[in-house]
């Protein structure tokens, strides 16, 4: 069970951040609460320096949110993905079709 569910909310430099736990439990309200406006608009940046904690499913979250923005014709960048995180995309070859910087 999550103990931190995750939030989105406007942060620094017009990116929207992400809040807490990135998990099987949490994933799919934190899609459902968002999914038609975080990735809305011709740029989104979503920064997950504040995400403490994903397993699979918070992967799967963002290969959706850059679906979504990609039906939309958003460009969609991640910022400060977790070590844990880029540890799991580098090992399923997601770190090639995420659009990931740094800071």
């Amino acid at each position: 069970m999550t103990t931190n569910p995750p939030t989105i909310q406007p942060g620094r430099d017009g990116r929207l951040e992400v809040h807490g736990e990135l998990s099987f439990d949490s994933v799919p309200g934190l899609w459902r609460d968002c999914r038609e406006t975080c990735v809305a608009g011709d740029d989104v940046d979503i920064d997950l320096g504040q995400v403490q904690r994903s397993d699979s499913a918070g992967l799967a979250l963002l290969i959706e949110w850059l679906r979504e923005a990609q039906r939309s014709g958003a460009r969609l960048r991640f910022f400060n993905i977790p070590p844990q995180m880029l540890e799991m995309a580098r090992a399923s070859g997601l770190d090639r079709i995420l659009p990931l910087h740094r800071d």
